[in-house]
């Protein structure tokens, strides 16, 4: 527990060095690309001083200089630096706008070029997907979580179909993208850091040319979760 204690509070100090860098960088780069590579800084430090590394399998299917939605399930507090870490593209993190109150992290998320969505308001959810959608237009690559929230056994959970409307909207492919490994390294209701390995599998994009309505976002959805779920270790 005392090495745990350690790991948290190296993190925290990270966290904080790097969100004064983060918000400083804003204030040079409008576009988020000096914030997603403090971003990328911040996550490795963090991930090093917690002991968790990390493996990427399949950045052979991405193709340089194209945008797309990364859809992934989720486990665990650390699987945004894993992917922020892992995954060698500019992307733009959806996240839940609670996170804007913890200080100076969370003022850096608000200020940045990353999306913040309001669950509990429709109207202010349907507005940040339309930023999203002009960002993605612009050239950025997006990360959302298709569960929505972090799993609490361990196991693969059903998918909500906010993703996949983005996707068909925004008429960008699909990439998904498997985690293994984190549910152990910080479960869900737990600070408690252990130290281990994170497993990123890329799987092939999906196309959504010609896609529209909500049958064909369905059917995107489940062939995104198959692909997921066929990669996925219960953990």
């Amino acid at each position: 527990m005392l090495g745990s204690l350690f790991r948290l509070a190296a993190a925290g100090v990270a966290t904080l060095v790097m969100a004064v860098v983060a918000i400083v960088a804003l204030a040079f780069d409008r576009t988020g690309k000096k914030y997603h590579w403090v971003s990328r800084l911040w996550s490795r430090v963090a991930l090093r001083v917690c002991g968790v590394r990390v493996r990427v399998r399949g950045t052979e299917h991405l193709e340089r200089g194209r945008s797309y939605i990364y859809v992934c399930n989720h486990a665990s507090m650390v699987d945004i630096p894993v992917v922020a870490a892992g995954i060698p593209d500019d992307i733009r993190i959806v996240y839940k706008r609670e996170l804007e109150k913890i200080p100076l992290f969370g003022w850096g998320l608000r200020w940045s070029n990353y999306i913040g969505i309001d669950r509990g308001r429709s109207a202010e959810a349907r507005r940040s997907l339309d930023d999203a959608v002009a960002k993605i237009r612009n050239g950025a690559s997006v990360l959302m979580f298709g569960e929505g929230t972090r799993t609490s056994d361990g196991k693969l959970q059903p998918f909500k179909r906010g993703a996949f409307h983005l996707a068909v909207r925004s008429g960008v492919s699909v990439v998904p993208l498997t985690i293994n490994g984190s549910f152990s390294i910080v479960p869900k209701h737990s600070l408690r850091i252990q130290p281990g390995t994170v497993d990123l599998v890329l799987s092939p994009p999906i196309t959504v040319e010609g896609l529209e309505g909500k049958d064909a976002e369905l059917k995107l959805m489940e062939k995104v979760r198959a692909a997921i779920a066929a990669e996925y270790h219960n953990q």
